[in-house]
């Protein structure tokens, strides 16, 4: 009897849970779903530049290296680092111990074919003995001014002392410059462009210039150098691009970009709000608004970002309704409100 109460009171628990649950589904299922409410644009195209932008350190126009074509003592140093130097500035003095030798030398042999000259225009003298007199004091003279360009050592360009390897009484020893000069006036930039806007580039073509230094600011650079040849590796060409560098602000080393307008394209534009990154994948989406109220889930190519809005290359059309606000209760085929 005991047991028989017990199994009554289960069956009877057991009725009234199957009978709330019921109600529960049947609650449930009469409850209606709410309709999305979405913000929609409607898709407009404009003209796009169309700009390309590469990256380069900046390099100086010219490096000399100044140094002796023999070893020798330095007498003395006229430059430091940092200093800006003229052309034919004397930097460097080396020991003139060879240089008065070949003075001396030089002096002989110009005294020596005046006598020779005298008495050669006089019969006195053989025309080889006289070839030969003009010949030795050509070659003494060549020697001399050699001589006198590796003793008294002057920069052959405009620019600034980048590197001071000796100071004075040192033993030159040729293993490295006593200085390195460098032109900054102007500078230049090497970028590698890809092969499919080679016909596009032409000399004197204008490029637009930033490094980190002068944040905000913008610089002016045009193509000097076209380099002939493809690079069957990465598809791409060299192009040298000069800076003038006037005020000398730009200087070697500093990371560059360097953007250069190849025409406009007419691209339909939308707000940065309007496109989905799907997530893991990379890929772009945007909800179109269809006839019927419902949305499409459209895969696009984004172009450029024109601050607050992207460049849709491919996906919709100009005319189309983008959703641009309530993306996060929406999917593919669902029937939308269009918010006033």
């Amino acid at each position: 009897m005991k047991y028989t109460r017990i199994f009554l009171f289960i069956a009877a628990v057991a009725m009234m849970a199957g009978c709330g649950s019921k109600k529960n589904e049947s609650n449930n299922a009469a409850a209606p779903q709410m309709t999305p409410m979405v913000s929609v644009v409607t898709a407009q195209a404009e003209d796009v530049d169309i700009t390309n932008t590469f990256t380069s350190n900046i390099e100086p126009f010219a490096v000399n290296n100044i140094v002796s074509q023999t070893a020798g003592r330095i007498v003395s140093i006229r430059a430091e680092v940092g200093d800006k130097v003229r052309k034919g500035q004397l930097l460097a003095t080396m020991d003139d111990v060879n240089l008065a030798k070949t003075r001396m030398q030089y002096v002989n042999d110009s005294t020596e074919l005046v006598r020779l000259t005298e008495l050669y225009n006089i019969g006195a003298v053989a025309q080889a003995d006289y070839d030969m007199a003009k010949l030795a004091l050509n070659i003494t003279k060549k020697t001399y001014n050699n001589l006198a360009e590796n003793t008294y050592l002057r920069s052959p360009i405009n620019g600034v002392v980048t590197a001071r390897n000796y100071d004075k009484g040192d033993m030159y020893s040729m293993t490295q410059p006593i200085f390195v000069v460098q032109q900054i006036q102007p500078v230049k930039m090497l970028i590698n462009v890809s092969e499919s806007l080679f016909t596009q580039v032409n000399q004197g073509m204008e490029f637009d210039i930033t490094v980190e230094s002068y944040p905000g600011e913008t610089f002016q650079g045009k193509v000097n150098l076209i380099y002939p040849t493809v690079s069957a590796t990465t598809h791409t060409f060299p192009v040298e691009v000069v800076c003038q560098n006037a005020d000398q602000r730009l200087r070697p080393g500093m990371f560059a970009r360097v953007t250069a307008n190849f025409g406009t394209n007419h691209h339909v534009v939308v707000p940065d709000v309007a496109v989905v990154k799907q997530m893991g994948s990379g890929e772009h989406f945007i909800y179109v608004l269809q006839p019927d109220n419902t949305v499409k889930y459209q895969l696009v190519e984004v172009g450029k970002r024109l601050g607050n809005r992207y460049e849709i290359i491919s996906g919709i059309n100009e005319g189309d309704k983008i959703v641009t606000e309530g993306q996060a209760r929406l999917k593919d085929g669902v029937t939308v409100q269009v918010k006033n």
